[in-house]
């Protein structure tokens, strides 16, 4: 008998950097481990994925077919997957109010600063994206290797919360 595979959705306001960058990184975990399928989205998607986001998950390996800013209302209609987990990764969206998700997903934010927002060199702008690249596959390595099925709600809760700090 197979496990369920999990859903979780990374959320951010303009679905072009963080939150796809978090998509692609679980992604690639979840072929090897097959645990999990990881989406994306925006509270007011930009409709375009940074290009320096593209760059560095390709240099990675990482997968980036089928990558799109999106908003998160496709996660919020009837026909949409059912999720399990919903983490925001940056500061703006944990501070709106979001969609009330089918089957009260656990959530957690795990904020990490926007590389788009950066200014300056080209060689600037790709060093914010590492950084966050990093932090965020930090991050995603932890969730992947926690025990969900061995932790109750309340402390897969803090788990969720405290890698947000990490």
């Amino acid at each position: 008998m197979s496990e369920k595979v999990m859903n979780v959705l990374f959320l951010c306001t303009g679905n072009s950097a963080r939150s796809i960058l978090a998509e692609s990184v679980l992604n690639s975990l979840a072929l090897s481990k097959g645990r999990f399928r990881a989406y994306s989205a925006g509270s007011h998607p930009s409709g375009t994925v940074n290009p320096l986001a593209i760059e560095l998950l390709e240099k990675n390996h990482l997968p980036t077919e089928g990558l799109r800013s999106k908003s998160w209302d496709e996660f919020a209609q009837p026909d949409a997957p059912e999720l399990d987990f919903v983490f925001t990764v940056c500061d703006n969206a944990a501070n709106e109010v979001c969609p009330v998700w089918p089957g009260q997903p656990m959530t957690a934010h795990w904020g990490v600063p926007d590389p788009a927002a950066v200014e300056g060199s080209d060689d600037v702008k790709r060093k914010a994206f590492f950084v966050a690249f990093n932090q965020l596959s930090n991050r995603i390595g932890l969730f992947a290797n926690l025990p969900i099925d061995k932790l109750d709600r309340i402390k897969l809760q803090k788990a969720l919360s405290d890698i947000g700090k990490s």
